[in-house]
């Protein structure tokens, strides 16, 4: 029987919450194996790392932590953000010293209108939102790169200086267009600010354009990012695969979970290609540490994440059993939680999930 090792990393708020219940949807898949050939099983083992390991070290994360996570298959990650640390401590300390530490440079979020789920876009068909954006995930505009001089003075300067290499773009556009290739559409926009940006992201622009040479197959075109946003919202059908830079993605991404309903719902991957290091999975919610602990934080998100996660280990049999217990649950609205519109919580979308997952699994060995 195969043996997986996730490492699992609550980090902060909700996430404490999501990421105990994504690891019993992992339990529960795998369990849900053990009589067919390809059974498989989880090791997991948590990491305590976030706000209340930097109140207790003065870090959010050991130095030498990603030495513990370079063994691993992959990684669940809940979220990193405490009211009471600044969020550039939380965001650099955790999460980005993992994505940059392990070369996770490919950031994907597949974003699409759940059975069940009330989208605001009321012209809308679930079948016209149907979005995967990659985002940059290891330079451009969260490359580290500036600083601060004459502090608390009139004549204080702060600089921040997005970095794009000419490797970095490239294997970025790269996976994007594999990555449309792969999908039915074969349809890829690359996102861009070239007109006021006059330097990367020209160079940006121009090796989008080398690297679509070699994927004749692939339909693409380029829109500048704030008219994309405007696209998103009138023309969702015109759009498949998306690329853009770690920053314009990062916003794009968060329009995009919410005109599907919820940022309760979107997942991503945090994912190094070639395999070199584990990858990350994570909702991309926020800490949200106003309902911290009370039960009310959607875990779909996680359990799409999971659902990601399955995939990159190539158990997609698994995969879609999640996901098509994701769907049936979503479908039921007294099974909603409160971003939702809904009542239900946490334990209780999670009991409904694995419910879902070991019936699915009695009903395939039926008629096998």
């Amino acid at each position: 029987m195969k043996t997986y090792r996730i490492a699992t990393i609550p980090g902060d708020g909700i996430g404490k919450e999501v990421i105990p219940a994504g690891r019993q949807v992992l339990e529960s898949v795998a369990a849900s194996e053990t009589e067919s050939k390809t059974a498989f099983r989880f090791e997991f083992e948590d990491f305590g790392w976030g706000g209340d390991y930097y109140r207790q070290h003065g870090v959010m994360m050991p130095e030498d932590g990603l030495n513990a996570l370079r063994d691993k298959d992959a990684i669940l990650f809940g979220s990193a953000g405490d009211p009471h640390i600044p969020d550039h401590i939380t965001l650099w300390g955790l999460r980005l010293k993992i994505c940059q530490g392990l070369d996770q440079y490919a950031n994907v979020r597949p974003t699409r209108i759940l059975p069940g789920i009330d989208a605001p876009l009321k012209r809308c068909r679930p079948e016209d939102l149907n979005w995967v954006i990659v985002r940059e995930n290891t330079e451009g505009e969260y490359s580290g790169v500036g600083g601060r001089v004459h502090q608390g003075h009139p004549l204080e300067v702060a600089t921040d200086l997005s970095i794009m290499t000419r490797a970095g773009v490239e294997r970025i556009q790269r996976y994007a267009f594999r990555l449309a290739q792969s999908r039915p559409r074969k349809l890829l926009t690359v996102i861009t600010k070239s007109n006021a940006q006059r330097h990367a992201m020209v160079m940006w622009d121009e090796i989008a354009a080398q690297v679509a040479k070699d994927f004749p197959d692939v339909t693409w075109d380029k829109e500048l990012v704030d008219a994309a946003t405007a696209r998103m919202v009138n023309s969702p059908a015109s759009l498949d695969t998306i690329v853009a830079s770690n920053l314009h993605a990062d916003i794009l991404s968060d329009l995009a979970a919410a005109l599907a309903g919820s940022l309760g719902i979107a997942p991503t991957g945090n994912i190094n290609p070639e395999r070199i290091y584990p990858s990350m999975f994570e909702p991309i919610h926020g800490s949200a540490f106003d309902i911290m602990g009370k039960g009310l934080a959607n875990p779909v998100g996680t359990f799409w994440s999971v659902v990601m996660l399955l995939e990159h280990l190539g158990e997609f049999d698994a995969a879609q059993r999640v996901m098509s217990a994701i769907e049936f649950v979503t479908a039921n609205p007294t099974l909603h939680t409160r971003d939702l519109g809904g009542t239900a919580t946490t334990a209780q979308v999670t009991e409904a999930v694995c419910k879902q997952i070991a019936a699915t699994s009695k009903a395939s060995l039926t008629t096998a």
